[in-house]
C-alpha cells in the first residue's frame, strides 16, 4: 500500500502535473477520483478542507495539502526532486 493518495480528477491538468512529478520521483501513489461536480467532491473536502483537486495526503509525513504548485515543491523538498 502506498503512502501517498493523490485526490483527482480525470483529464485534470493540475492533477497531471502532480502525477508527473510523482512518477518522476518513483512515488508510489493511490489515486482516488472524485466526482467531477465541485459541489459533490466530499472526499477532498473531508481530508484537506476543499473541493478543489488534486489533493495529496502522505501518511508517511502526516501531511494533507492541496494547489498542484505547492503539491509538486512539496513532494521535491521532501523526496528530493530537483527544484
Amino acid at each position: 500500500m502506498a503512502d501517498i493518495t493523490l485526490y483527482r480528477l480525470q483529464a485534470c491538468p493540475f492533477c497531471e502535473r502532480v502525477v508527473r512529478r510523482l512518477q518522476e520521483l518513483d512515488l508510489e501513489y493511490d489515486s482516488r477520483f472524485v466526482e467531477p461536480l465541485h459541489s459533490k467532491r466530499d472526499a477532498p473536502k473531508r481530508v484537506a478542507g476543499t473541493r478543489t483537486v488534486p489533493v495529496i495526503v502522505d501518511d508517511e509525513t502526516g501531511v494533507t495539502m492541496a494547489e498542484s504548485a505547492n503539491i509538486v515543491e512539496y513532494l521535491d523538498a521532501t523526496y528530493g526532486g530537483e527544484a
